[in-house]
């Protein structure tokens, strides 16, 4: 068996890209990859394509293994580009094979590249027989898009999962008993928190839905990043965790500042959280990305937030921060305002309103300075960082 089988007869034909660093907003340090899967038997099926600038190189792996001629089978689980753009040419050369998605992915292959195929649809639990294996088909819909679903091959015990369980990562390995521990959970945890986080209770739901169906994978192979073969409970413990929020007891400070007086705030709200026992971090926004800070945010029990004001508003970044924030839909936080202002105030409202209006738990009315804080001002921060981690302790 060589480095890219699953088992025997199931081939990883997928591709990496080194290179990438930013997947639609989300920062990608250590790049990622387009996995896909040949599934030799009587019949052959291919799973999933990958993102269409790759596709020579997709096609000249499939060919080592098989003739395209020869695939019965290409499942498409997912229609987003990065999985599905090189559809187009190989099912022009792949000509004698059946497209297989649910309806949903039916629709949306037709709105991407239009009528010219044939597809079958499917639903929970349908089946196709290749001869020593069967594929059964798991609908996942808005885990991430309306037409996502799981290919589960039934004897090999192998749960093709697509955007579930992935993580951007590229790597030379291709199995998480190859990979360090700590870089693997560090990307699978920041991928959950910037693509799955505001659908975890559609999470939890198909996982308890796959384990009432008796499905219990050996192998968890998504479509991007590591696969999963030495311990698969572990990532679907993770993901029942994260899919809660589960919250220790810490707290993220994130602010930006114009001269330094919202920095100085933070600091000793900061210095406050500590004194209690809570574990804080501190993150500046314009030194920072989004990326990092949401992946703090997940398992943070208070997000504390500073702006300076400008132009009777809050701060741009900040804007941008809450904006990406507000839509990932962080559940069980506490959230606290705080900023310095010149002649007007306006940070901290504008930002209260916008944490309301996302229904976050807000628990207290802000903290806000004038101009340069003083040493009391300093020490009314510290107070206010205390008297929130005595909130999270309790």
């Amino acid at each position: 068996m060589n480095e890219n089988c699953l088992s025997k007869g199931i081939n990883w034909v997928g591709v990496i890209d080194w290179n990438i660093r930013d997947f639609h907003g989300y920062i990608t340090r250590r790049g990622t990859t387009y996995n896909s899967y040949l599934i030799l038997d009587k019949k052959i099926a291919l799973v999933d394509t990958v993102k269409s600038s790759f596709s020579k190189e997709f096609l000249d792996k499939i060919q080592e293994i098989t003739d395209l001629e020869k695939i019965d089978y290409i499942i498409i689980n997912h229609v987003e580009m990065d999985h599905s753009s090189s559809l187009p040419i190989i099912a022009e050369l792949a000509k004698n094979a059946t497209i297989i998605a649910s309806q949903r992915g039916k629709e949306a292959i037709i709105e991407h590249y239009g009528e010219n195929f044939p597809i079958k649809t499917v639903k929970t639990g349908d089946e196709i027989d290749l001869g020593n294996r069967r594929l059964r088909f798991i609908e996942a819909p808005m885990l991430h898009w309306p037409d996502s679903m799981f290919t589960y091959i039934v004897e090999e015990k192998i749960l093709l999962s697509n955007d579930a369980f992935g993580q951007h990562l590229a790597s030379a390995f291709r199995f998480d008993d190859e990979i360090e521990e700590n870089v693997l959970m560090e990307e699978a945890i920041t991928y959950y928190a910037n693509i799955l986080m505001p659908l975890g209770s559609l999470v939890s739901r198909k996982i308890q839905e796959i384990v009432k169906m008796g499905i219990s994978p050996k192998i968890i192979a998504p479509s991007h990043g590591i696969i999963w073969r030495s311990n698969p409970s572990k990532i679907i413990q993770a993901y029942l965790d994260w899919s809660i929020c589960k919250s220790k007891m810490k707290a993220v400070v994130v602010f930006d500042t114009m001269w330094n007086s919202t920095n100085d705030m933070a600091r000793a709200i900061t210095k406050g959280l500590i004194s209690e026992g809570v574990e804080t971090k501190l993150l500046k926004l314009r030194s920072a990305e989004n990326t990092d800070i949401i992946t703090e945010i997940l398992t943070a029990k208070a997000v504390i937030v500073g702006s300076p004001t400008l132009n009777q508003q809050m701060f741009p970044s900040l804007g941008s921060f809450l904006t990406y924030i507000t839509g990932l839909k962080p559940i069980g936080k506490l959230w606290s305002f705080f900023g310095s202002y010149g002649w007007s105030r306006g940070a901290v409202k504008s930002m209260t309103e916008i944490a309301k209006r996302a229904g976050f738990e807000i628990i207290n009315s802000g903290l806000e300075v004038k101009y340069v804080p003083t040493k009391d001002d300093l020490k009314m921060c510290f107070d206010f960082g205390k008297e929130i981690a005595k909130k999270i302790k309790s």
